[in-house]
């Protein structure tokens, strides 16, 4: 099942598309950031915005520095399944 991921690219906005096994492959690379300032690998991020989450804060937008590949929540939540994080 393909899930949308937003391309943001010069003010233009793109649909791409990672499969959930290709975001899962993602994981342990680096590269990604999200809005609150955690960077590092993809799992780095999604662990400090799950740790946001868990007080009750947004977990904020996740970010592929590369290519500013943008995450949307529900791929945020099914990679935390992934990783065996609650949601």
């Amino acid at each position: 099942l393909d899930v949308n991921v937003r391309l943001e690219h010069a003010g233009h906005n793109m649909a791409n598309k990672y499969s959930d096994e290709e975001l899962r492959r993602l994981v342990k690379t680096p590269g990604w950031k999200d809005a609150e300032g955690a960077s590092g690998t993809l799992e780095d991020v999604l662990k400090a915005g799950h740790e946001r989450k868990q007080r009750g804060e947004k977990p904020g937008v996740i970010r592929q520095l590369e290519n500013e590949i943008e995450l949307d929540m529900l791929q945020i939540e099914k990679l935390w399944r992934y990783l065996g994080l609650p949601v």
